[in-house]
């Protein structure tokens, strides 16, 4: 059941960090608008996001707008450019770890592509996130989440053999295969409205 009086106030708070904040009821309603915020003739890229692929933003992005697929890449080296090109995007899209219900949202990156598309390069940046993101906490409470609930599911996702993926919490570990490489946590969009975050209203992501 979606907590109307939580979702509001992450938005109102969101808002007043100078993101851009909707709420859709569906994944459907989701998708349709988050291909209404990017310009017509955008070259689009895109980080890990379950909550994009889930809601079917990815394909139709594919249908509609040139992109960069970091997925057609053929070797590691072939990802990697890709990667680095996607940093030159016109919109880029991705999902969030956590979002306090104070307006603060925390992303964990092991590459580090994708947060760093999220703070600078893109013009036009898409989050999107089910219901499920928000944490009644502050700050801390956003960064629990993403490190003790994103990430074991995350590793579990990605076959990788971090101490998270048995215990379903973060051990601080230092695995070579660690995920949890790069933290960031953004309080206030500047320049106003760069990023648009979208609150769905159905558990999506991890």
């Amino acid at each position: 059941m979606v907590d109307i009086e939580s979702v509001n106030q992450t938005l109102e708070n969101l808002k007043r960090r100078r993101f851009e904040a909707y709420y859709c009821a569906s994944a459907e309603e989701a998708k349709n608008l988050a291909l209404s915020l990017i310009p017509e003739n955008d070259v689009v890229a895109w980080g890990g996001s379950r909550t994009a692929e889930q809601i079917g933003l990815i394909d139709a992005v594919k249908e509609k707008f040139a992109v960069i697929d970091r997925d057609k890449a053929t070797t590691p080296e072939e990802k990697r450019a890709l990667m680095k090109k996607g940093l030159t995007a016109d919109t880029f899209i991705a999902g969030v770890n956590g979002i306090s219900r104070d307006g603060w949202l925390v992303n964990i990156d092991g590459t580090g592509n994708r947060v760093a598309a999220i703070t600078f390069g893109p013009e036009n940046v898409v989050l999107v996130a089910g219901v499920n993101k928000i944490t009644e906490g502050g700050l801390q409470s956003a960064i629990n989440r993403a490190r003790n609930v994103a990430a074991p599911l995350n590793t579990k996702r990605f076959g990788l053999a971090t101490p998270c993926k048995t215990t379903g919490k973060c051990a601080d570990c230092l695995a070579d295969n660690t995920i949890c490489c790069h933290f960031v946590e953004t309080r206030y969009c500047k320049p106003a409205g760069r990023i648009k975050v979208i609150l769905i209203g159905e558990e999506l992501g991890f």
